[in-house]
C-alpha cells in the first residue's frame, strides 16, 4: 500500500510505501501550537518508507524535534524527534486521501482540551 500527500499549494509532496507503525490522534500542547488544532492526527512510517519532491522545511521546535513544513504557503506535514528514532510521522489531513487511515488511540491524552478528551 502506498499512501501519497503533500502541502495546500502542491510545492511538497510525499509517498509512504508500506503499513504505518501507528496512526494516533495526539493532544499534546506542542501539537496544538504547531498545527493551529485542538488535536493532531499522525500516521507513523519508518524513515525509509517515506521519500519526498519538494522543499519540505523544516524548523527544530524544541531540543531534538523537527517539524517539517511547507515554506510556501506553511501546511504542517511532519514530526521527527529523538523520542521515536528512525521514525518520519506524517499529518493525516495533509494525505491526499486521508480517509484511507484511522486513529487507532491517543497520545498525551491528559494534555486534552476538556471538550477533546477520548472517550474511553
Amino acid at each position: 500500500m502506498a499512501y501519497e500527500g503533500g502541502c495546500g499549494c502542491g510545492a511538497v509532496r510525499y509517498r509512504a510505501v508500506g503499513d504505518p507503525k501507528f496512526v494516533a490522534n495526539c493532544h499534546c500542547a506542542s501539537c496544538r501550537h504547531h498545527t493551529g488544532a485542538a488535536f493532531s492526527t499522525w500516521a507513523g512510517f519508518r524513515d525509509d518508507q517515506v521519500e519526498w519532491t519538494g522543499d519540505r522545511s523544516l524548523h527544530e521546535s524544541s531540543p531534538g524535534v523537527r517539524r517539517g513544513f511547507c515554506a510556501k504557503c506553511g501546511t504542517p506535514l511532519s514530526y521527527q524527534g529523538e523520542k521515536w528514532p528512525g521514525e518520519t510521522h506524517l499529518t493525516l489531513g495533509s494525505l491526499d486521501d486521508p480517509a484511507a487511515l484511522t486513529p487507532k488511540g491517543d497520545a498525551f491524552a491528559a494534555e486534552a482540551l476538556d471538550w477533546s478528551k477520548p472517550r474511553a
